[in-house]
């Protein structure tokens, strides 16, 4: 294994995101980071903004084995396409595993030659959710500890009106 595959919709990215990628990295030599986005979910921010986001984020961190990419389908497919076969989930706390465990059932249906390995979050950005997130930069509150730099100043800029 050289490579993993965290796809989600970091819609937007968050310090829990960041934290498992900075985890997978020194676990795997690479990591590809995949914006998975659908057209039929109305997303808060586009799929190009949160490449550009998470490309930010990464840069600032100066992570040279962390890829940013994003596909519109089935994560299987990409994995396919690009002869990769490990994905990698983060898990917080409640329901999260029965979620990622029923997902990942899916995928082996799909493709019997998947693997999920799944990465606790820590404690201190457990509860961090990117809606919880949006609705605590669209109430104005402090988002430090819960975004990179990167994504503070454009949820503050969204949600100020400046585009």
């Amino acid at each position: 294994m050289d490579t993993i595959v965290y796809p989600g919709s970091f819609d937007p990215v968050t310090r829990g995101h960041m934290d498992i990628i900075q985890r997978a990295r020194r676990l795997f030599p690479k990591v590809v980071v995949l914006v998975a986005f659908n057209a039929s979910k109305t997303a808060f921010l586009t799929a190009a903004k949160r490449v550009e986001l998470l490309r930010a984020c990464v840069a600032e961190e100066g992570w040279d084995n962390v890829e940013i990419d994003s596909h519109a389908g089935l994560v299987v497919d990409y994995l396919k396409a690009r002869g990769l076969r490990v994905l990698l989930r983060g898990l917080r706390a409640g329901g999260d595993f029965e979620h990622e465990f029923s997902i990942s059932l899916m995928n082996r249906r799909l493709w019997h030659d998947v693997e999920t390995v799944y990465l606790p979050t820590r404690e201190d950005v457990m509860g961090v959710s990117s809606s919880l997130v949006r609705e605590v930069a669209r109430l104005g509150g402090d988002l430090e500890q819960f975004v990179p730099k990167p994504v503070e100043i454009a949820l503050r800029a969204h949600f100020s009106g400046e585009k």
